[in-house]
C-alpha cells in the first residue's frame, strides 16, 4: 500500500505522547500500533483506523469515512477515512475512537 509521507507525518505527531504506541512497516506503508495490536495507518490522500465491527456504525457515520474493501471483500471493523476529515482536531478523535476498540484487546 503506497502512503503519503506527509500524512504519516501528522500521524506520527498525533500520537507522539500516547503510551503503548509503536510503528511498523506494513504492506509498503506504516502502520501504529497499540500495545502491539494494529491500530491505524496511512495512505495516498487517506487514513486507516481499526475500529472494529461494534463502532463501525458511529464511524460510517462520520463525514469522510468508507468501509475498506480489498479484493471485492469488507474488511469488518477497518474503515478508511479522507484527509479532509481528518484536519484540526478530527485526526485526535478518530484517534479516540480506534483506541476505544483496539485498547480493549490483549497486548502482543
Amino acid at each position: 500500500m503506497p502512503y503519503d509521507p506527509h500524512l504519516a507525518d501528522r500521524m506520527r505527531a498525533a500520537l507522539a505522547r500516547r503510551q503503548g504506541i509503536s510503528e511498523r512497516a506494513m504492506f509498503g506503508g506504516f502502520c501504529w500500533m497499540l500495545n502491539g495490536n494494529m491500530l491505524c495507518g496511512v495512505e495516498v490522500g487517506r487514513f486507516m483506523f481499526r475500529i472494529g465491527k461494534e463502532l463501525e456504525a458511529e464511524a460510517l457515520a462520520r463525514p469522510g469515512a468508507e468501509p475498506i474493501v480489498f479484493s471485492g471483500r469488507r474488511m469488518g471493523g477497518l474503515i478508511w477515512v479522507a484527509e479532509e476529515a481528518c484536519r484540526g482536531r478530527a485526526l485526535a478523535s478518530w484517534i479516540g475512537l480506534a483506541s476505544r476498540f483496539v485498547g480493549t484487546l490483549p497486548p502482543k
